[in-house]
């Protein structure tokens, strides 16, 4: 797992940041271990450079976006006002982390939760 991201950017920089839309690979290339997005079909080393750029990029942001969203689940989980509440030990375990990033996880998903406008 990686490590929560200190805040580089502003977090309206970073919520803007979205993940490019992605193609999803044909059923048949699942038989085909060297078959990627279609990577190896294009001959063009400045088209594939784009492509696997594109691909990368969108990657990043959505590990980036999944981990915002482990990390509000782990601050809601643990949550003292929650009458289920879960220990940082039990969230370590479940998410498959050390306690000490467990609890950071949940500091981040704090600071993301005090960050959200409420609800209407």
């Amino acid at each position: 797992m990686s490590e929560p991201q200190s805040a580089q950017q502003t977090p309206d920089a970073q919520r803007r940041m979205r993940p490019a839309r992605l193609l999803f690979e044909p059923e048949a290339a699942a038989s085909d271990p060297e078959h990627f997005f279609d990577l190896e079909s294009i001959e063009d080393p400045g088209r594939l450079l784009d492509r696997s750029t594109e691909l990368t990029l969108a990657f990043r942001a959505a590990a980036d976006r999944a981990t915002e969203f482990q990390a509000i689940a782990a601050a809601q989980l643990a949550d003292p006002g929650r009458f289920d509440r879960v220990s940082i030990a039990a969230i370590a375990e479940r998410a498959e982390w050390s306690e000490d990033y467990a609890k950071r996880m949940v500091e981040f998903g704090l600071e993301l939760l005090n960050e959200q406008p409420p609800r209407e």
